[in-house]
């Protein structure tokens, strides 16, 4: 039987396997081996990034680290540096984007994420190697298929899956290697209170989507008033979550945060954007662990806020305890160091045996398939590039009409808004020519009425006038009949007979 293929143990809470160490392994500092004999290993480890603060990026940090404390020589390489390289270097540990800047071959590679991971083994194709799945989802973590890699580690069993269902890779190189927690960092804090009362959402997706809102709004109604959150997404990054987690009774987090927040005595509800898995437990811990606390044990519940608010009433305090030491004791680093330095050691034995030593032009024509392979998506990235680019330039062009546009209807705006003045004006106008026709025809009106009554006036009048002129005739007419009578008078002999008698009375009137 190959020495790989030997039974490990199964519990889900053993992060390291059960296997017996190699006769010419020991560890080093505190260890049964003297200074003597202690060679350390030149360990370059392989990342997509060295950039933000994200799970594998953590692990190449807490990894280097680790072995850097025992003696060994760790270097990582990423074609993405940042912020954790710059964590790394000041830390005294090599950091390169180039690996002709490496003028001494590592003893071991430590691959993770294919593209940088092949990079290295086809730049050392004599050194032993192994690959490291941390992600069942992410492109960045396919397992690439190298004669090279003598050894194929997951995460978790999901990730095992992943590896177990590639075409090229053996399944008796495959092992499950589970997450772990630095407890020198990582402190368990005091005992828990018998309600929660303060609550943290660790996550780097948490931002402003809904289930951020269900959290709250269940931990509110729970009687949690201090709810706070932690991550990139939500813009507030935390170097040293160790530093803050001990506030905390009760933490929402998936995966690494999830772990680490168990390890520092926290009640744990396993939440993401993704899903719900819910309060982790002492029934549940074993198979939640086994799952890495991530994706698939997310698919049971729904993220809403009836069901947070259930899942937080189930909060026992004596019971995380219980969880937060079984972490404690199974997901210690330095014990996933032990392992690592087993499977080091045991790669660089068999290479120097000839046991798992490909022929170089093996690897050669697994690096031509594996570009092969890689070619699609390259081609399709410059493809998208290129179609992007040309979006981008015929962006800038009908920006550019647009721009043309916004400053010809700005100008037809200004004219409208001059049209719509003289408009307002014309309609003021229009508005007093109204109200003057208005007053003018009441005034008509008014004039028609006056005339009318003028008219009415006149009509009698003129009646009037015609009855004064039949008078005046009538009169007129007794005037030359009395003249007529008086001249007949006149003329009459009585009338002359009498004229002494007329002047007699005058003369008498004088007297």
């Amino acid at each position: 039987m190959n020495r790989w293929s030997a039974a490990w143990s199964t519990s889900p809470l053993t992060s390291t396997c059960a296997r017996p160490a190699p006769p010419r392994f020991a560890r080093h500092w505190g260890c049964a081996m003297s200074e003597a004999t202690f060679k350390p290993l030149r360990v370059l480890i392989t990342n997509n990034t060295l950039g933000g603060r994200a799970g594998s990026e953590l692990y190449v940090r807490d990894l280097a680290l680790a072995l850097l404390r025992r003696g060994h020589l760790p270097v990582a390489y990423s074609s993405q540096l940042g912020e954790v390289a710059e964590e790394l270097r000041r830390a005294t540990i090599p950091v390169i984007d180039d690996l002709n800047a490496l003028n001494i071959p590592p003893d071991v590679i430590h691959g993770q994420h294919h593209l940088d991971a092949v990079t290295a083994m086809l730049h050392f194709p004599r050194v032993p190697a192994l690959y490291i799945c941390h992600g069942w989802l992410p492109w960045e973590e396919i397992p690439p298929v190298l004669p090279a890699i003598g050894r194929y580690l997951a995460v978790d069993d999901l990730c095992l899956e992943r590896l177990l269902t590639t075409p090229g890779i053996p399944p008796e190189r495959c092992e499950v290697l589970y997450n772990f927690v630095d407890l020198q960092r990582f402190k368990q804090r005091s005992a828990l209170p018998e309600r929660p009362r303060s609550a943290l959402i660790f996550s780097n997706y948490a931002a402003g989507q809904p289930t951020l809102e269900a959290m709250r709004n269940a931990c509110h109604r729970a009687g949690i008033e201090q709810v706070d959150v932690v991550g990139i997404g939500s813009g507030n990054s935390v170097k040293e979550p160790a530093q803050i987690l001990g506030n905390y009774d009760l933490v929402f987090a998936k995966a690494r945060a999830a772990l680490e927040a168990m390890a520092s005595g926290c009640a744990v509800m396993v939440a993401d954007q993704v899903g719900l898995a819910g309060m982790v437990d002492s029934d549940n811990l074993a198979e939640l662990r086994r799952l890495n606390f991530g994706v698939r044990s997310m698919q049971r519940l729904p993220l809403d806020e009836e069901t947070l608010l259930a899942q937080i009433n189930r909060y026992d305090s004596q019971d995380a305890r219980r969880v937060s030491d079984r972490i404690r004791q199974d997901a210690d680093m330095e014990r996933v160091v032990d392992r690592w330095l087993q499977i080091y050691t045991q790669l660089i034995e068999d290479s120097a045996e000839g046991d798992n030593t490909p022929p170089l032009q093996s690897q050669l024509q697994a690096g031509a398939a594996y570009l092969r392979w890689l070619a699609p998506t390259i081609k399709k990235q410059y493809q998208t590039a290129h179609h992007a680019a040309q979006a981008q330039r015929d962006l800038a062009h009908v920006q550019g009409q647009v721009h043309q546009l916004t400053e010809q209807l700005d100008g037809h705006q200004t004219q409208w808004a001059a049209l719509e003045r003289h408009c307002q004006h014309l309609q003021s106008l229009l508005n007093e020519g109204e109200q003057r026709a208005q007053h003018l025809q009441a005034s008509l009106t008014e004039q028609e009425l006056h005339g009318q009554q003028l008219e009415n006036q006149l009509a009698t009048q003129e009646l009037h006038g015609q009855r004064w002129q039949t008078l005046a005739s009538e009169r007129e007419l007794h005037l030359r009949k009395v003249e007529a009578d008086l001249a007949e008078v006149l003329d009459s002999r009585t009338w002359r007979a009498l004229a002494p008698y007329r002047r007699l009375r005058r003369w008498l009137r004088k007297g």
